[in-house]
C-alpha cells in the first residue's frame, strides 16, 4: 500500500531541509530544560560536556536516521520494513508510538505559551511584580476548563501546518519561525547582558567550574543532548525521507546540530544574565519559565514586551517540534494510503484527546500509578521508547545495515565523508553503550 516514490513530497531547497530539521531538533528543552541544567550542574563546564556529546553521539545517530529514511523514501515504520523487514518494523513502531504519546502532552504546554504570551500585556506583569508568579501558575494550570481550550488552539496550528504538507505547511513556516526565533533571542540577549549586575550571570555561563562535574551532570548531559535533538523517534527518519540524493547527509546534520545547540546556548546567555541580575536561583528547575522569568521580567522597564517577546520565543520552539511529531505519525498513515489531510485531521484530534487526561492531571488527577498522567506519558516516551529507539538505530546501522550505510551516506559514492570510519565505529559502540545508559538510569518511575 505505500505510495509510490515517485508522488513522494520533497524539500523545495536544503536550507528548508536543515530549517525544518532544526525546528524538530529545537523545542522547549532548549529554552528551559538546557538553562535550568545547566545552572544545577556547575554553568560552563557542564556546557563543555553537553557540546562534545551533541556532535559525537547526537550528530551519529541523527546521520544514521536520515540515511535509512532517504535510502527508503518511507516513513519510520516502512523505512525498516523496506530495507531489511524482520523484526526491525518494531523499531520505527516506537517511534510511532512515541510521537503520538509526546505530541499529546508537549501541546498542552505548548498551550501555556500562548496564554503566557497573550497574559503578558493583560496583567501577568503587575502580579508577577508583586511576589505573585506562582500562585498566578498554579491558578492556571489548575482551571482544567482554560487548559484545554489552550491545548486546543496550540494543535489546531500544528495539524494546520502539518495538513499543509511538506513544501507549503512545515518548510514555509519553518522557514518563518526559525529565523524568528534567533532574531527574538538575540533581542533578549541585549536586553539581559545590560542589566545592572549581569556580569555575574555571565561569568557563571562561561567560566568551568570542572569541579562540579559529577557522573550525574555528564549523565545529565547525555540525556538532554539525546532528547534535544529529537533521536530515537522518528522524525529525522521522516524528515530524510524527503531529501534528495545530492544532498549530503552529513553535513546537513552538522548544521542541524550546530543550529540547535546554538539555540540552547543563547537561551543562557538570555537567561542567566538576568537571573543573577535579580538575586534568582539559577538552578531553579522547570518553575524557571513560568514562575521564576516572569518575576525577572517584571522589574524590567517594558516589562510586557520582553515578557512576550520570551514567550513568543518558546511558542516558537514548541510549534516546530510539534509538526515534526504530528508528521511522523501522519507520514505512516499516508504511505498506507491515506491523503495527506485526513491523515493531519485524524492524527492530530486523537493526540488531543489524549492530552485531555494530561491537561487534567495538573489539577490532581489522573494519576498512573502515583504519576500524575502527564509526567507517566513522559516517562514512558522520553526515558523507555525514545532511548530504545536510539539504541536499535545506531546497532542497526553499525552491525546490520553497515555496507548500504555507508554508499547511502556517500551518495554512492561521489560524496567523500572523510570521518565514515569513526562515524560507523559510533554506531557500533560508543552510541548504544551511551545510550544505554541514559535508558538505564532513567527507569526510576
Amino acid at each position: 500500500m505505500a505510495q509510490d516514490v515517485q508522488q513522494r513530497e520533497q524539500w523545495g531547497s536544503k536550507l528548508g531541509f536543515i530549517l525544518a530539521a532544526a525546528g524538530s531538533a529545537v523545542g522547549l528543552g532548549n529554552i528551559w530544560r538546557f538553562p535550568y541544567l545547566t545552572g544545577q550542574h556547575g554553568g560552563a563546564a557542564f556546557v563543555c560536556v553537553y557540546v562534545a556529546i551533541v556532535f559525537l553521539i547526537g550528530f551519529s545517530v541523527m546521520v544514521a536516521e536520515m540515511a535509512i529514511g532517504r535510502k527508503a523514501q518511507l516513513n519510520a515504520v516502512g523505512a525498516f520494513q523496506k530495507v531489511k523487514g524482520g523484526a526491525w518494523p518494531l523499531v520505527g513502531w516506537m517511534g510511532v508510538l512515541a510521537g503520538f504519546l509526546i505530541l499529546s502532552y508537549y501541546s498542552v504546554i505548548g498551550g501555556w505559551t500562548i496564554k503566557y504570551f497573550f497574559w503578558s500585556f493583560t496583567g501577568l506583569m503587575g502580579q508577577a511584580g508583586a511576589g505573585k508568579a506562582g500562585d498566578v501558575f498554579g491558578g492556571f494550570v489548575t482551571n482544567t476548563p482554560e487548559v484545554i481550550a489552550y491545548h486546543a488552539v496550540f494543535m489546531a496550528m500544528t495539524i494546520w501546518i502539518v495538513y499543509k504538507g511538506v513544501g507549503e505547511g512545515i518548510e514555509k513556516y519553518c522557514k518563518i519561525m526559525m529565523p524568528a526565533l534567533f532574531v527574538i533571542l538575540i533581542i533578549l540577549i541585549i536586553r539581559s547582558v545590560t542589566l545592572e549586575g549581569a556580569g555575574k550571570g555571565i561569568e557563571f555561563y562561561v567560566k568551568p567550574d570542572f569541579s562540579k562535574l559529577t557522573g550525574k551532570a555528564v549523565g545529565a548531559a547525555l540525556g538532554q543532548a539525546f532528547f534535544s535533538l529529537s533521536l530515537g523517534m522518528g522524525c529525522m527518519l521522516t524528515y530524510g525521507s524527503y531529501v534528495d540524493k545530492r544532498t549530503p547527509l552529513p553535513s546537513s546534520a552538522i548544521q542541524v546540530c550546530v543550529i540547535d545547540t546554538s539555540v540552547a546556548i543563547l537561551a543562557g546567555f538570555a537567561i542567566f544574565p538576568a537571573v543573577f541580575a535579580f538575586g534568582v536561583e539559577a538552578g531553579a528547575g522547570p518553575g524557571l519559565t513560568f514562575v521564576t522569568l516572569p518575576s525577572v521580567f517584571a522589574k524590567m522597564p517594558g516589562s510586557s514586551i520582553w515578557s512576550a517577546l520570551f514567550f513568543l520565543l518558546l511558542f516558537f520552539a514548541a510549534i516546530t517540534s510539534a509538526i515534526s511529531l504530528l508528521e511522523v505519525v501522519s507520514a505512516y498513515f499516508i504511505d498506507s494510503g491515506w491523503t495527506r489531510p485526513r491523515a493531519a485531521l485524524v492524527m492530530g484530534i486523537l493526540m488531543f484527546l489524549l492530552g485531555i487526561p494530561s491537561a487534567m492531571s495538573l489539577a490532581g488527577a489522573p494519576k498512573i500509578a502515583g504519576k500524575d498522567f502527564l509526567d507517566a506519558m513522559d516517562f514512558i516516551a522520553s526515558n523507555v521508547l525514545l532511548p530504545l529507539g536510539g539504541v536499535f538505530i545506531a546497532l542497526f546501522v553499525g552491525w546490520v545495515w553497515t555496507a548500504e550505510a555507508r554508499k547511502e551516506v556517500s551518495n554512492e559514492g561521489t560524496y567523500t565523508f572523510g570521518l565514515m570510519e569513526v562515524w560507523i565505529w559510533i554506531c557500533k559502540i560508543l552510541a548504544p553503550l551511551a545510550i544505554l545508559y541514559i535508558f538505564i538510569t532513567g527507569l526510576k518511575w
